[in-house]
């Protein structure tokens, strides 16, 4: 039987797993602390209600293995909505096919003019999101939309609905370089409470995508949970458990992790398990410990006062000015956002207040194509 992360998976318990987590002791928080090598083991101990003491000493630590690898520096990117078409029920997301709301789509002219204005502020990475609506934009559209706007960005990313293996190399050749897929919760049952209808139903399928994406040679894949849904600490420890087995399998592939907390939206979904700025700082700190390497974002999901300090903690990428509906930069700016955001400081105020910290503020770190 070929490998897959689903393989893994199933030798997990749900209440098995965060019952251990929340069993771990000081003493195994401090000797994770200690080591320069961490295993999941330690990961569990560094989110677990014993790290909270640690919390100074955990984002010391984040702070320089962060400097060491990256730099004083911070990747801005953004994000760019095709379309809030979508052909899922999805409890906690405004484009759910159940909301009784305006759709559009937008055209290669209203895409054009779009990137016409995020490239005037200066952006070079962008992420193309759209809602999962495969009559609506499907592959073509998604294909053509890339090929449309490839030359004026470094990097284009993606965050859309699950595709085969082979749809994902057809968009790799027209050049695609990364994509997000989050399995929004690991918890099985949950999962299917929260997605009663459309494909996205199909817990088996998203969790499997990113074995596709890493078969299909993606450049760079970027995991994560939305907290709100369970409780963030097995959901954490599980989206680390997807990402140890991907790099693994996958070695050539970079990856990165962002950290999405559940935000009003039209139908609004109230969490189901808080998590507070504390839990989220001790979480983005467990992260870079385990893996100095991986790329972590942060989005206008949050704060002004939290995204001014999280970014000399761990964070390496992170949008601005951002817009979470179809046309929202120069098209139409007042049709229906997908969520609502918390940081709404344009990219100059953005840039500013990271210089003022000291940052270097990357636009483009490497050319993609020639």
């Amino acid at each position: 039987m070929e490998q897959t992360f689903e393989n893994i998976f199933n030798q997990y318990n749900w209440d098995t797993t965060l019952q251990s987590i929340f069993e771990k002791t000081a003493g195994e928080v401090e000797r994770a602390l200690a080591k320069e090598k961490l295993d999941l083991e330690d990961f569990k101990a560094l989110i677990s209600p014993a790290a909270r003491p640690y919390l100074e000493q955990m984002a010391q630590k984040s702070r320089m293995l962060t400097k060491k690898r990256f730099g004083n520096t911070i990747q801005m990117y953004a994000p760019m909505y095709l379309s809030n078409e979508c052909q899922n029920i999805c409890t906690y997301c405004g484009f759910s096919l159940t909301n009784k709301i305006p759709r559009r789509t937008l055209t290669d002219a209203e895409i054009l003019k779009e990137v016409a204005f995020l490239k005037e502020k200066g952006y070079d990475h962008i992420l193309l999101v759209t809602g999962e609506a495969n009559r609506t934009v499907g592959v073509e559209y998604i294909k053509n939309a890339i090929e449309l706007i490839r030359s004026q960005f470094s990097n284009i990313t993606i965050e859309v609905q699950p595709l085969d293996q082979e749809e994902y190399e057809l968009l790799i050749e027209s050049g695609l370089y990364a994509v997000l897929v989050y399995q929004e919760t690991y918890h099985r049952d949950e999962y299917k409470k929260h997605h009663p209808k459309g494909r996205k139903s199909n817990f088996e399928y998203r969790l499997d995508t990113p074995d596709r994406l890493g078969k299909a040679g993606i450049h760079k894949i970027g995991l994560g949970a939305l907290f709100g849904l369970e409780d963030w600490r097995a959901d954490s420890f599980f989206t680390a458990l997807h990402l140890k087995y991907l790099q693994k399998t996958y070695w050539k592939t970079k990856y990165s992790i962002s950290f999405p907390r559940l935000r009003p939206h039209s139908g609004g979904l109230e969490p189901k398990v808080e998590m507070t700025d504390a839990d989220l700082v001790q979480l983005i700190c467990a992260f870079r410990l385990l893996d100095e390497d991986l790329e972590l974002s942060m989005s206008t999901r949050e704060s002004e006062v939290f995204r001014n300090n999280i970014v000399n903690l761990g964070a390496t990428s992170m949008s601005a000015e951002s817009k979470t509906n179809p046309g929202g930069y120069s098209v139409e700016p007042q049709s229906l956002e997908q969520f609502e955001i918390s940081d709404e400081r344009s990219t100059e105020e953005i840039v500013s207040m990271l210089k003022e910290q000291g940052l270097e503020v990357v636009w483009k770190d490497w050319e993609q194509f020639v």
